[in-house]
């Protein structure tokens, strides 16, 4: 097999793997670039392999930076099945309408404000073609063996992380590779730990927290000390959250905060984002793919009211009282998480809160990095709030984590490549895994293409 790496090389985002065999060809991952602006404008870039020549699309999960870009792959001539998980399907049906409606307001908001240097701007893709995207998609059970294309047969295994996140397995002409996806914790609060035991010939592995350890104390004494701090000097927690995974665990830690009175049980919580709501529900309806029971599931969704109108996402910026705010985006890049930035970001009584990786060139990573003020909608705005993180809230497996999970191993990959991470992050993982496993790895460049 011939493996390329089309993203998610130097950085977090943009996962795209291109497996040919005989003339054949799959995509592993069709996501989008995030960050910086030299990588968002590779989504506008045409790919390097025409659409039309991958024969099918396997997805890892639902996350954007590894679905995003499919609406833009059929538009663009794709013309084959795109297979998953149920719940990643179900995902995806909410994840990339609410992408393309996002493009659509931010070509809007920039043609309306006049803060685009392109007449007129114009949207990455539409509802229209999220939709055209959406109807390739096929499920596939986990465990399951199939064959996406001739030559290929694929396996898809839990991978944890978040709700249908899948390692996909792919093999063909007597060869193997697995790409790890996203992996989840061990003992993550909510989702399972990844599934082990792998065996396989290369492995294409992410390394995002590949340069650092998660803090092993539990999340909830930090999470609880931030709101109950903000809370006493009378203002409001801003958490930018991922509406996939990072919203329900917030949720579910909410609620045991408010239950054991590590803060105050009347104080308000707010989920500010439709899709987020959405997506809650679908860990009723999967409960058999995480860990809560049905009470728990219940108590996850009641402990926020939940925010549905424009209108009234507009009323909770009128506030005169402390509150926890939660909406999306994760990495504050859109969403209705910028209004309430606008709002409260000027406010030394509020903090903004980050509960998850921030990329760089994000808007989340200059408020970690101590920006005094950040551009929103064309203005920049003053950053006097005070800005935290908890970093182990995450929904990401650790240095420690990720080498636990490849000594289940049987065996030794004969090559492993490191993607999905900053360079810093890659490379320590790298150093890493050769110094604890003696295994041989490479951190690949954009574009590379290796055999696998």
């Amino acid at each position: 097999m011939e493996l390329r790496f089309l993203g998610a090389t130097g950085t977090v985002t943009g996962s795209k793997y291109a497996v040919t065999h005989r003339g054949v060809s799959l995509l592993v991952d069709c996501g989008l670039f995030q960050g910086y602006k030299q990588l968002r404008l590779r989504n506008w870039a045409p790919l390097p392999d025409p659409p039309s020549s991958f024969a099918a699309v396997v997805l890892t999960h639902a996350h954007i930076d590894h679905s995003g870009y499919l609406p833009l792959l059929v538009k663009q001539g794709f013309a084959g099945p795109v297979w998953c998980t149920r719940a990643t399907r179900d995902l995806c049906e909410l994840l990339l309408p609410d992408s393309a409606r996002l493009h659509e307001e931010e070509a809007e908001h920039a043609n309306r404000m006049g803060y685009s240097k392109h007449k007129p701007a114009l949207p990455l893709y539409t509802r229209e073609d999220a939709q055209a995207a959406l109807a390739r998609l096929r499920t596939v059970e986990t465990g399951a063996t199939f064959s996406p294309a001739e030559g290929f047969e694929v396996r898809l295994t839990p991978a944890g992380h978040i709700l249908g996140a899948a390692s996909v397995r792919v093999a063909a002409g007597g060869r193997s590779v697995l790409f790890s996806g996203d992996l989840g914790r061990p003992n993550d609060r909510i989702m399972g730990p990844p599934a082990g035991g792998h065996d396989v010939d290369t492995l294409v592995l992410e390394s995002t927290y590949g340069d650092r350890v998660h803090d092993p104390a539990d999340p909830l004494d930090a999470l609880g000390r931030v709101i109950a701090r903000t809370a006493a000097r009378g203002g409001a927690v801003i958490v930018p959250a991922f509406a996939v995974g990072r919203t329900q665990s917030l949720l579910y830690e909410l609620h045991l905060l408010k239950a054991s009175g590590a803060i105050p049980p009347l104080l308000p919580v707010y989920l500010d984002s439709p899709m987020a709501t959405d997506v809650t529900d679908l860990y009723v309806r999967h409960r058999n793919e995480h860990r809560l029971d049905a009470g728990q599931c219940r108590d996850m969704c009641r402990v926020a009211r939940f925010v549905k109108t424009v209108d009234e996402s507009r009323a909770i910026d009128a506030l005169a009282f402390p509150a926890v705010i939660v909406a999306g985006s994760g990495m504050a890049t859109g969403g209705r998480v910028l209004h309430h930035l606008e709002r409260y970001a000027p406010d030394a009584r509020s903090t903004i809160l980050f509960t998850g990786y921030q990329a760089g060139g994000t808007r989340g990573a200059s408020l970690l990095a101590g920006a005094r003020e950040i551009k929103i909608h064309g203005r920049y705005v003053p950053v006097r709030a005070e800005v935290a993180s908890i970093g182990n809230l995450s929904a990401h497996a650790d240095a420690s984590e990720i080498l636990a999970w490849l000594r289940t191993f049987r065996r030794a990959p004969t090559s492993t490549f490191l993607t999905h991470g900053e360079p810093a992050a890659s490379d320590a993982l790298r150093r890493r895994i050769g110094e604890s496993l003696g295994w041989a790895c490479v951190v690949p460049d954009y574009l590379e293409t290796v055999q696998a």
